[in-house]
């Protein structure tokens, strides 16, 4: 039997960016990990990806490039961890420290608040302040609490060695002082950082976990002071002294954190910034993993849009699929019907690792997660980061989400959910002939609804949850103007994100207030660096309903469940829907849990901003206890929230037209596009999505009701 090593993939990567379009050059940063020197690459077209027993086989397509076959590569190492660089500084004689710390995991191993040259200023593995020269060590002996602020000093006289270093909680309490000696002699240089320290390779060393706030160190000469307040949503940290020794953070620590001195009186940082004067560091941050370039090519000018990536194989291990989304150009457009991939999405859920654990998401989903051997491997690898949707070694949730890393869910096989779900999509259409172009989150984050304007239909994937605000208005956008959405999924349209104008390829979510969330914000810290105040649009006043018709509902992930017809199925508006189905159940049937209404579930709400026009054309029916409502389904404690007892845990498919001549078909269901490959697609579910799409595409303006 093969180690449990040989069945994980032998080499990984990542490009820079996870969308392209035609003509670009792309670069490739890998690693081999089996330790041989050579590794294949085959740059692949993806098609599907479902490797369940009732579901398609896998498919994929080579594609000619420059870079396919094989080269010799190495392992790379990842540098984890955020702090602040600070390259210039003035040589410092006789130093006095200060800063305001707030310490997430003492007692943890060392931590540096401080370090430039030989002289660092730290937390021992005991938590207890402490300055160490040249590897001699002053400590106060007395760790540190987490989660509470700390005025922590510290004083070396380079000539005598005399050092002092102090502790006290702001309001003087627990104050704890030691004088002591170190080696003489040394002085404070450049470079010199806060919240971790750098090996002399350049290596992130004992990074710090929690919160600093006003470093300022004084010389009988000079005093430079660091004010973490100015330029938030920038990598800037900017000293205030004369000297001008300003900085800037590596791997992205999260700005826009509640300072020593906020009491509660606002939530904005704008609003009073000398409150939110603090950092937020992590030992596990990464931005950017940093490995060098291995592979360039250039995509052909004339190569089609879709869902591609490069495959890595080493050492008969696996393969590794390093994905991404190929679109057109804006104003480029090949088809009349475009596929909006979730690429924020995808991003959002990228290197989840809290499946991986047991506990509280076994029970949540009701059943065993499924991992497979690449899932495996990232529980190797920790230094890659997680997901938005785990949380940091300190117990704080991971706000951002990074593409300059291997991505572990931009690939065809594993778990059958958003990128691998989404490919069932792809394939479907491509067995049906119908022509369209694959664009993406990021594109439409940037150009909003010019991009969409060369099409009639836009088709979402199975999952789109997460959206900025310039998509959402994109949409709106579009739909205003006649065009027409077909909303394939369920739980879309949720979570508030902002794109990182300093870190690009960086998104943010902060998730705030309510929703089903696995992590829940800081009180204080709802407003994103960028100043946009985060959390679901349903409570910023954007509900999904407003778009589609309907919200996120319910969830469950034991089994799914099929759709019955509903009387709005039968108005002679929706009759083009249904034209060669037959029967009142729909979609009883599908690779995940056997039906086409599963996973996450959307309805029509009552005062949601669905028009009042909407038809319901479905609903779904017999879900299990294991399917509940949302948090946001109820103001208050209920003990009839389960798919057995609570008539609102269902997925609604629903139709309307729009002023401009436009439609929305909405399918309310994650599952929905795992049913369209049931007996090669001849089923009604897959008849339901072929007559949307066929009608609009058609010109032929829709009519609402008078």
């Amino acid at each position: 039997m093969p180690s449990a090593d040989a069945l994980k993939p032998g080499a990984i990567g990542y490009l820079e960016s996870i969308v392209a379009h035609p003509g670009e050059r792309l670069r490739l940063h890998v690693s081999v990990l089996d330790g041989s020197d050579r590794y294949s690459a085959q740059f692949v077209r993806l098609l599907c990806g479902d490797m369940r027993p009732n579901g398609p086989a896998p498919r994929e397509e080579p594609v000619a490039a420059a870079i396919n076959g094989f080269h010799q590569g190495h392992a790379k190492r990842t540098n984890c961890g955020s702090y602040v660089l600070i390259d210039r500084l003035p040589p410092l004689r006789a130093p006095r420290f200060e800063v305001l710390v707030y310490p997430t995991l003492p007692g943890s191993g060392r931590q540096t608040l401080l370090q430039g040259g030989s002289i660092a200023l730290l937390l021992d593995q005991d938590g207890a302040v402490a300055l160490a020269v040249d590897g001699e060590v002053v400590s106060t002996g007395h760790g540190l609490e987490a989660g509470s602020w700390y005025r922590v000093s510290a004083a070396y006289d380079p000539t005598t060695g005399v050092t002092r270093v102090c502790s006290a909680t702001l309001a003087g309490h627990r104050e704890c002082t030691l004088d002591g000696r170190l080696p003489p002699g040394a002085l404070l240089t450049a470079p010199m950082t806060f919240a971790a320290s750098l090996a002399a390779d350049g290596t992130v060393a004992q990074a710090f976990d929690g919160k600093l706030e006003s470093p300022c160190i004084t010389t009988s000469e000079t005093s430079l002071r660091w004010n973490f307040a100015r330029r938030i949503g920038t990598r800037d940290v900017i000293d205030e002294s004369d000297r001008r020794c300003h900085g800037v953070t590596i791997n992205a620590p999260k700005r826009a954190v509640t300072g020593a001195f906020w009491d509660g009186s606002v939530q904005d940082w704008r609003q009073a910034p000398a409150q939110y004067a603090a950092i937020h560091f992590h030992r596990d941050d990464l931005y950017d993993a940093g490995w060098t370039e291995d592979l360039a090519f250039d995509l052909p000018p004339d190569l089609r849009s879709g869902y591609y990536a490069v495959r890595l194989e080493a050492g008969g291990g696996p393969a590794f699929h390093v994905g991404f989304i190929v679109s057109p150009r804006p104003r480029r457009a090949s088809a009349k019907l475009a596929v909006l991939a979730s690429t924020v999405t995808y991003l959002c859920y990228a290197n989840q690792r809290s499946r991986l654990r047991p506990g509280v998401s076994d029970l949540a989903l009701g059943t065993l997660p499924f991992v497979d051997t690449t899932d495996l491997l990232l529980a190797d690898l920790p230094a890659l980061g997680g997901s938005t949707y785990d949380v940091h070694a300190d117990g704080s949730g991971i706000c951002h989400a990074s593409a300059l890393r291997p991505l572990f869910n931009f690939r065809p096989t594993g778990r059958l959910w958003n990128f691998a779900m989404d490919l069932a999509l792809i394939d479907w259409l491509e067995k049906q002939d119908i022509p369209c172009d694959v664009v993406n989150d990021h594109d439409l984050h940037l150009h909003g609804a010019a991009l969409l304007a060369p099409y009639r239909c836009v088709l979402t994937g199975s999952h789109p949850e997460y959206v900025s605000l310039e998509m959402l208005r994109g949409l709106e956008d579009f739909l205003s103007a006649g065009g027409r959405l077909i909303y394939a999924g369920g739980n879309g349209f949720y979570w508030r994100v902002t794109f990182d104008p300093a870190h690009p390829g960086q998104i943010e979510v902060r998730r705030t207030e309510d929703g089903a969330r696995p992590w829940a914000e800081t009180p204080g810290e709802y407003y994103h660096a960028t100043g946009e105040y985060g959390g679901l649009w349903r409570r910023i006043g954007r509900p999904p309903n407003r778009l589609v018709g309907i919200g996120f509902v319910a969830q469950g992930f034991d089994v799914a469940a099929p759709y019955r017809r509903a009387a709005g199925s039968y108005n002679p508006r929706a009759a083009f829907l249904f034209a060669g189905t037959d029967g009142e159940i729909i979609g009883d049937f599908g690779a995940w849990g056997g039906g086409a209404a599963g996973a996450e579930l959307d309805a029509v709400g009552p005062g949601l901003g669905a028009p009042m026009h909407t038809l319901i054309v479905a609903s779904s029916e017999r879900h299990t206890n294991a399917y509940l409502l949302t948090k946001e389904e109820m103001l208050s404690t209920l003990a009839v929230v389960d798919g057995t007892q609570n008539l609102h845990v269902r997925a609604d498919m629903v139709f309307f037209e729009t002023p401009a001549g436009g439609a929305v078909f909405a399918t309310g269901s994650i599952a929905f596009i795992a049913s369209l490959a049931h007996q090669e697609g001849r089923n009604d579910v897959a008849r339901l999505l072929a007559n949307a799409i066929a009608r609009f595409l058609d010109p032929a303006p829709f009519a609402p009701p008078a």
